[in-house]
């Protein structure tokens, strides 16, 4: 996929527009292509910056002096000549005549098409059952435009995740409900570490427990969530967070596998190092695996994790 397709690609997959079928590819491409990932960081904060600016509505004298302006523009239009005006109204009469005879079955077909599209829409549209009640501060209908804070109430699953509309609002649940997570993978891509680091401790909680957590084609959900952390985040904590939300499906999960290998491999911080190598035990027998451990344990600049990576991977050649 190239550059120029990807960069239209990811303003679509911001505003949720982007077809599934091209989700892959477009995650495969910001993987090894460092432009496109600024192209969504530099989406990402000007969506957090606009966020908070007031929306302003037209001058109601601009509106009628543009009104004005268009009136006089079609008025001046020249009218049409006779033989143009004779020609059309030829077409229009000759259409009438070849209509009529099917006109009342077009209107039994559409209204029967016409009713058909409406069921299925209400149908698609309507509300699914929540886990738990929802509060809001200040309903609204406006797009979400960024995550700014998350509290959660000691020694209770309730969480308030603060958020942006054209105001900012509040929303406070349990983590089983679905805009609740919704928002928590929103705030996993905020500019502040804060609710970063946040959004992705309880994410990864609630996969550590197995709530809501299984694998997607489509490579979104909450795993997805926090693949996209621990890959492209600055933060090494909320990296760590990451990690400790995977480590349950490292064996069952392919690209589970993949990430953890590839943070072992290449992450600057020492400490994401060490926590992706200590999750490798269980899969020490995989052939990846082992050929990711024999590269770091006698190329990593860290000699725990060269000691480490080297003791795994003994312990891996005794099981063959």
């Amino acid at each position: 996929m190239k550059c120029e397709m990807v960069r239209d690609n990811v303003i679509l997959a911001y505003y949720g527009e982007l077809p599934d079928e091209l989700s892959g590819t477009l995650e495969q491409h910001l993987m090894t292509c460092e432009e496109c990932r600024e192209e969504l960081n530099l989406l990402q904060g000007l969506d957090s910056q606009l966020g908070v600016l007031p929306v302003e509505e037209p001058d109601p004298n601009l509106l009628a002096q543009s009104r004005m302006r268009l009136d006089d523009a079609l008025d001046a239009i020249p009218p049409h000549g006779f033989l143009t005006r004779f020609r059309i109204n030829l077409f229009l009469w000759m259409g009438h005549l070849r209509s009529a005879p099917a006109l009342a079955t077009l209107l039994v077909g559409v209204g029967f098409i016409g009713g058909n599209f409406l069921n299925r829409y209400e149908v698609s549209k309507a509300p699914a059952p929540h886990a738990g009640p929802v509060s809001y501060s200040n309903p609204s209908q406006s797009v979400i435009s960024s995550v700014t804070g998350i509290d959660r109430t000691p020694d209770s699953e309730l969480v308030q995740v603060h958020y942006n509309r054209v105001v900012p609002e509040t929303i406070e649940g349990s983590l089983d409900n679905k805009e609740i997570r919704d928002l928590l993978m929103k705030g996993t891509t905020a500019s502040a570490e804060g609710v970063r680091a946040n959004s992705v401790q309880l994410l990864a909680r609630e996969c550590k427990a197995g709530h809501e957590c299984a694998a997607r084609d489509d490579g979104k959900g909450v795993r997805g969530a926090l693949l996209v952390s621990l890959r492209y985040d600055k933060d090494p904590g909320v990296r760590l967070k990451a990690l400790e939300g995977l480590q349950s499906y490292i064996g069952q999960d392919q690209r589970v596998r993949d990430a953890v290998l590839e943070s072992l491999a290449h992450d600057p911080d020492a400490d994401v190092r060490m926590a992706a190598v200590s999750l490798l035990a269980p899969v020490q027998h995989d052939s990846s695996v082992r050929k990711v451990l024999r590269t770091v344990s006698t190329q990593d600049e860290n000699p725990y994790i060269r000691t480490v990576s080297f003791n795994t991977l003994q312990g891996s050649d005794s099981i063959q």
